[in-house]
C-alpha cells in the first residue's frame, strides 16, 4: 500500500512538473514570437530611413549631423545582437526619425515634396504597427516574468535554467506626425 502511495505520488509531481516545464515554454516562446513581430517592424523602419535621409538631403544640406546621426544609428541598430542593447538602440533611432521628420516644419518646400510625404506616411504606420507589436511582446514577457516568479513554476524555472527576458521600452510618446 505504501509503494501504491508513494509511486503515486511521484507519477503526481512529475506530471505537475512536466506541465508547469511546458507552460514556461509556451510563455517563452510567445514573447519570442512577440519580438520577432517586432523585428520585422524595426526592419521595416530601417529600409525607410536610407529613403528618408536621402529625400530631406536636397533640401536640408546644413542638418548633416542629424543625418549622420541617423544613418549610424541604423547601422548599429541594425547590428545589435541583444535585446536590451537593441532595444536602446531602436529608441535612439526611433527619437531622431521624429526629428528627422519635423525637419518639414523648417523646410516648407520638403513638407510640399511627394517623396518625403509618402515616406513620412509609410514611418507613421512602420511606428503604429511596432507600438502594436511591442505593447503584444510586453505583454507577453510581463506574463513570462511572472511565471519565473510565482510558486510553483519558479521551482522548474530554476531547476532548468529560464532566464527573464528584457522589456522593449521607449518614452512615452506619441506617434510621429505628418502634415500634410
Amino acid at each position: 500500500m505504501t509503494t501504491w502511495l508513494a509511486a503515486a505520488l511521484l507519477t503526481g509531481l512529475a506530471v505537475a512538473g512536466v506541465v508547469l516545464y511546458n507552460r514556461l515554454i509556451a510563455d517563452r516562446n510567445q514573447a519570442r514570437q512577440g519580438y520577432a513581430d517586432i523585428d520585422v517592424q524595426l526592419k521595416r523602419r530601417a529600409d525607410l530611413v536610407p529613403q528618408l535621409v536621402e529625400a530631406v538631403k536636397g533640401y536640408a544640406g546644413y542638418e548633416k549631423a542629424l543625418l549622420t546621426t541617423v544613418t549610424e544609428l541604423r547601422g548599429s541598430a541594425l547590428a545589435a545582437q541583444g535585446g536590451a542593447t537593441r532595444f536602446a538602440l531602436e529608441k535612439q533611432l526611433g527619437e531622431r526619425l521624429q526629428q528627422l521628420v519635423l525637419l518639414q516644419e523648417a523646410y516648407p518646400q520638403l513638407k510640399a515634396d511627394a517623396n518625403f510625404r509618402d515616406l513620412s506616411a509609410k514611418l507613421v504606420e512602420v511606428e503604429d504597427h511596432l507600438q502594436y507589436a511591442r505593447r503584444f511582446y510586453n505583454g507577453a514577457v510581463k506574463q513570462y516574468v511572472t511565471r519565473l516568479q510565482s510558486f510553483p513554476d519558479l521551482v522548474v524555472a530554476r531547476l532548468f535554467r529560464f532566464e527573464p527576458l528584457p522589456f522593449f521600452e521607449t518614452d512615452d510618446r506619441e506617434a510621429v506626425k505628418v502634415a500634410l
